[in-house]
């Protein structure tokens, strides 16, 4: 694997940094982060190389915020992602990058106008049919297997369920430390993207993803659950339109 000039590897560490922020709360700027990576490793190289940093935040969060998961909305969404994740497998490599641009993008930012829809009315009653739990999973399922871009869909589901601040955090963070671990053996055995080479890459970036766990910690204990659920509305949408530039 390539070696990176200051320039690139700068990205991918700014990168690495935003995706600690992320794990440890301040959700939506996957898109971002995803993006960063794919243009210093290329789209299929830089899905292994996050995998590892991924798995690291993940069992982070799952320490830091264990009091406050629900599990009950795991059971409902796990089933379905694990659904789309085996679609992602699949049917990933038969998908045209325009097409997996631009439908994931409209998706994003149509569910996010229709979250600040739901956010604005006077009515706060959450959505309770079958079919919002299974749409947001396997849209989640597939995309994080395709492109780590499933927290945009997580991130919706969980506004519309309207829970807590760190009870978000929390849940989110049990999900999808179980995904990724799903996800693993389709990196290395199916996809072949986890090897010696992405590892030694990984590594290199894992002191930055720590001081961003920190810096997320941080800035979540200073936000309040209303500030948080429109930081949220806000990055989720600046992240499906940092997909259209992809």
């Amino acid at each position: 694997m390539f070696e990176l000039d200051f320039f690139k590897f700068s990205i991918a560490a700014f990168c690495a940094f935003l995706l600690g922020v992320s794990k440890s709360g301040i959700k939506g700027i996957a898109a971002l982060i995803v993006t960063g990576f794919a243009l210093v490793y290329s789209a299929k190289t830089s899905t292994g190389i996050l995998m590892p940093l991924l798995l690291v935040g993940d069992i982070f969060a799952v320490v830091y915020y264990k009091r406050h998961v629900q599990w009950s909305y795991i059971i409902k969404l796990m089933p379905w992602m694990v659904l789309g994740v085996l679609a992602g497998v699949v049917g990933g490599s038969y998908i045209s990058d325009d097409l997996f641009k631009f439908g994931m993008a409209g998706i994003i930012l149509f569910s996010v106008v229709q979250m600040y829809y739901w956010e604005n009315k006077k009515n706060k009653t959450v959505p309770t049919h079958w079919s919002f739990g299974s749409s947001m999973g396997i849209l989640a399922g597939f995309t994080t297997m395709v492109g780590n871009l499933a927290g945009a869909f997580s991130n919706i589901y969980f506004l519309a369920m309207r829970l807590p601040k760190n009870t978000f955090i929390g849940t989110a963070a049990w999900l999808f430390f179980i995904i990724n671990t799903f996800k693993l053996p389709f990196h290395i055995w199916s996809w072949e993207t986890i090897n010696q080479s992405s590892i030694l890459k990984s590594l290199e970036l894992v002191p930055f993803v720590i001081l961003g766990l920190f810096v997320g910690v941080y800035l979540v204990k200073n936000i309040n659950d209303e500030g948080y659920r429109k930081l949220i509305l806000l990055f989720t949408a600046l992240g499906g339109v940092a997909i259209l530039f992809n």
